[in-house]
């Protein structure tokens, strides 16, 4: 298992970079999101790698950050998403948003990228649900001030058990309120939009 590769970056294009580590080049395919974090070329680069073996294909894939190589094996999990279609899922959509759209079922969201259709969308909606922390990806999901949004997020999720809803229960609901509602970022309104339903 190749865990990473680590070199000289060689070349690099939308969809692949070539890393040239002891003398070999490795090339990876790779989402938008690392193409977009790639060094220039000639300048040291590291890429996590997930190595893909088959009857008849080796292909490595690489990624700038852990977290997108993580969606990317959860992708991969879902029954008629292959490696390729998880690419093309990464490349077509940000981690956050897409944490977000599995966490609240919005299988619309995810079958708007080119390449899905609405049947796979929903089965990697059906079928990641319960992979994907809600918090995390609301927290993630948003621009402006989504790190002081995160503990409003958590406390709602808090105040919503304290009321006597299951962890999943109040982990939908305000996914529910922030998918409506994504300016929302007090504590005290995403409880009571969760609370209307």
């Amino acid at each position: 298992m190749i865990a990473y590769v680590r070199g000289t970056l060689v070349e690099k294009d939308v969809g692949r970079a070539v890393v040239e580590a002891g003398g070999v080049g490795y090339e990876l395919l790779i989402p938008v999101s690392t193409f977009e974090r790639l060094p220039k070329e000639g300048e040291e680069a590291k890429l996590l790698a997930w190595h893909c073996v088959r009857e008849d294909d080796e292909v490595l894939f690489g990624f700038a950050t852990q977290a997108e190589r993580e969606m990317f094996q959860k992708l991969t999990l879902v029954s008629g998403v292959g490696p390729k279609i998880a690419l093309a899922i990464l490349s077509g959509s940000s981690i956050g948003e897409l944490s977000l759209a599995i966490a609240s079922g919005n299988a619309k969201r995810i079958s708007s990228i080119k390449g899905v259709g609405k049947k796979t969308a929903e089965k990697i909606c059906v079928e990641l649900k319960d992979r994907v922390n809600a918090i995390e990806a609301l927290a993630s999901s948003g621009g402006r001030g989504k790190d002081a949004a995160a503990p409003a997020l958590h406390d709602a999720v808090l105040a919503l058990t304290a009321l006597g809803f299951s962890d999943e229960s109040a982990n939908k609901m305000v996914s529910k309120v922030v998918a409506s509602n994504p300016d929302v970022r007090d504590t005290e309104t995403l409880v009571r939009l969760a609370l209307k339903g």
